[in-house]
């Protein structure tokens, strides 16, 4: 008789095992299924012991950015084996400690057009979670058009000296680094601008927190004086600014539309919690008021197929050149669906939704009216609503304005599918 045939393990069945076997060891079980509190803009560098020990383990091993270079601190995973570690964090109830602008926007950004140099010098920081990055476009004379900024780069010989203001810059006060788009020839709107890293403690340097609706101060004005850069900070060339800067906004929309809070877009049961705690039920069991329960259903369905939708876009993403004009559709979508989930929240709790603070109010309740007058941020910041319907006008549908031809969209679509990594201005 024949033997049966040898049946080959998976060899992702090994990395699992792996996976489980380090984060048993290394993920301090008092943390799960708890908020991180480690956001790097909502407010300063302040860990527990074992928040601490959590980022300092991810960080040493690279899965905090588990499919980046090792060489520059990445975990070098394959998309199969990221996909598998996050499946065995969520298992757990483990989150992912690494984070911020330098994850979401700047590195992938800087991998792909930084010298050596530069990525071995600022990613591996990135990586570890112990360099934090902040972001300098808006002006207050320029936002969603972004391209007539006016923050000045004058090249010294071996330095730039930079003068100007940037406005909304999230995790200012906060933040060791910016990388900052600058205008270095005044003669060309677009081609005159470049993509400069500014030490946040150089003399010159001066933050002033914007204190929110909300009652945070996230965001900053920030002004520049004389302040002195290194030629060694330009990434790219100069006059290739727009180019970068368009890159990493996509990967910021990519990020802002769910990439990486996925899971909280999958809150259909939480929400529908909360209702039944604060409206009660019939005796079936189901919540009292029957519109309500069928708003919330729909929520729940656009909810779950948002954040379907997102993990397929970004599996496509991944396969091909990164993040597209598609993230411009993610990102009102995303907008839409955050909003639309913080106003049911606030129409749930009814009068206990409206609370500010003092007594009478829980914790939950008071949280939730800041969510929902933060949420109203939502679709503005990241490149408006109105920006983004511009950009899928454009770039997808082909739609053209007045005095513009379909050839010169269609020519700057091919452009941008030739280009890899490089999107024609908006």
């Amino acid at each position: 008789m024949a033997s049966a045939p040898e049946t080959q393990s998976d060899p992702l069945d090994s990395f699992r095992e792996e996976v489980r076997a380090w984060l048993g060891e290394n993920f301090p079980k008092a943390l799960a299924h708890k908020d991180n509190g480690m956001s790097a803009i909502d407010g300063p560098d302040e860990r527990t012991e074992d928040q601490a020990a959590w980022q300092k383990a991810m960080g040493e091993k690279g899965w905090g950015v588990p499919t980046w270079p090792e060489a520059y601190g990445g975990g070098g995973l394959t998309r199969a084996q990221a996909r598998v570690l996050q499946e065995e964090m969520n298992r757990i109830g483990a989150w992912n400690p690494i984070g911020g602008m330098g994850v979401m926007m700047f590195g992938p950004t800087l991998l792909e057009y930084g010298s050596e140099e530069q990525k071995q010098e600022h990613i591996p920081g990135i990586a570890k979670g112990t360099v934090r990055w902040c972001q300098g476009y808006s002006e207050p004379g320029a936002g969603s058009d972004l391209a007539s900024l006016q923050m000045f780069a004058e090249d010294k010989g071996d330095h730039y000296l930079v003068n100007g203001q940037k406005t909304w810059t999230s995790g200012g006060q906060w933040a060791h680094k910016c990388f900052a788009l600058v205008r270095t020839d005044r003669a060309h709107k677009h081609a005159g601008i470049s993509f400069l890293l500014i030490d946040m403690d150089a003399p010159g340097v001066e933050v002033k927190p914007i204190r929110l609706i909300s009652g945070a101060s996230p965001f900053c004005e920030t002004f520049f004086t004389d302040v002195k850069v290194p030629k060694g900070n330009l990434v790219g060339q100069e006059g290739q600014g727009w180019a970068i800067g368009t890159r990493l906004l996509q990967h910021e929309r990519s990020s802002l539309s769910g990439g990486g809070s996925t899971g909280r877009m999958m809150a259909g049961e939480a929400i529908s919690a909360l209702a039944k705690k604060y409206r009660g039920v019939d005796e079936k069991g189901r919540l009292s008021d029957g519109d309500l329960r069928m708003r919330l259903v729909r929520h729940e369905m656009d909810a779950r197929a948002f954040a379907l939708t997102l993990r397929r876009a970004a599996l496509e993403a991944k396969s091909n050149s990164g993040p597209s004009a598609a993230t411009s559709i993610m990102k009102n979508v995303g907008a839409r669906v955050t909003q639309e989930r913080a106003e049911l929240g606030v129409e749930i709790m009814g009068m206990q939704g409206l609370g500010w603070e003092g007594e009478g109010f829980t914790e939950a309740e008071l949280t939730q009216t800041r969510t929902w007058l933060w949420g109203k941020a939502v679709s503005i910041y990241g490149g408006s609503t109105e920006i983004q319907n511009n950009v899928i006008a454009k770039r997808i549908l082909g739609m053209t304005e007045a005095g513009e031809s379909s050839e010169q969209v269609g020519g700057s679509r091919k452009m941008g599918q030739e280009r890899r990594a490089t999107p024609p201005p908006s």
